[in-house]
């Protein structure tokens, strides 16, 4: 049998992710794709020492490589289903972000808000999230525009930022809600860049009947397709507040 400790290695969390997103539902299936997405990573000892981010200011956006810690790794496989190929469609692991991997570890751009320091330790504002709310994060890196961004990089598994964007309305119920709020109009905005991404499966139509609900900033967001193109969100509600 061969050998393979010595390609074994042992990693832990630096820190973790307060999320908008508080399931795996909704979430953007990248990051950018909602700049309403507001969160924070909170540094863990002995890992929150100021010095260790100075000159972290410098950047406008970071690379965060973190753990999918609601996925079995034991269940990876070697061909998935990308939902941007409909869901439906099998290819191999390795061609896709999929958390489905031998090694659930996932990398995303983030934008990079402010950086605070006080008795409590250290945690970074950072907004475009495409994170769970827990989400354990192995490290950090700034992100070099000019080696970074490569215009020339192609993928066909997804070519180009989705081009289908629903529009979002509120019935009089949800408006009620946002109206009260002293926080409304971010929430809305959230919301909005949430599902004009159409966070369904890939593979539901345009009839779609469904009445769906999804958690996001501590509130349960109850929406509905409402005709082609558009998506009616019916209710606001505090989570654990019966509708």
């Amino acid at each position: 049998m061969d050998d393979t400790s010595q390609y074994q290695f042992r990693f832990e969390a630096i820190g973790t992710i307060e999320s908008p997103y508080r399931e795996k539902f909704g979430i953007p299936r990248q990051s950018g794709l909602a700049p309403a997405a507001r969160g924070r990573l909170i540094m863990l000892p002995p890992y929150d020492r100021p010095e260790a981010f100075e000159g972290l200011e410098t950047a406008s956006h970071l690379w965060l490589l973190f753990v999918f810690h609601q996925i079995d790794a034991a269940t990876w496989h070697p061909r998935v289903r990308p939902p941007r190929l409909g869901g439906n469609k099998r290819v191999g692991v390795f061609a896709t972000r999929s958390g489905f991997r031998p090694n659930p570890i996932g990398l995303s751009v983030v934008k990079l808000d402010g950086i605070r320091c006080d008795k409590a330790g250290v945690s970074l504002d950072i907004s475009g999230l495409d994170l769970l709310d827990g989400t354990p994060v192995l490290d950090i890196k700034p992100y070099i525009p000019y080696a970074d961004a490569l215009p020339e990089a192609r993928s066909a598994i997804a070519p180009e930022p989705p081009d289908k964007r629903l529009a979002v309305r509120f019935d009089a119920k949800a408006e009620a809600v946002i109206s009260v709020l002293g926080e409304g109009e971010t929430l809305r905005r959230l919301i909005e860049e949430t599902l004009t991404l159409d966070p369904r499966p890939a593979y539901k139509g345009e009839a779609d009947g469904r009445a769906y609900g999804m958690k996001l900033q501590g509130w349960d967001v109850r929406w509905r397709l409402a005709g082609k193109g558009m998506v009616l969100v019916t209710d606001i509600l505090g989570c654990g507040q019966p509708p």
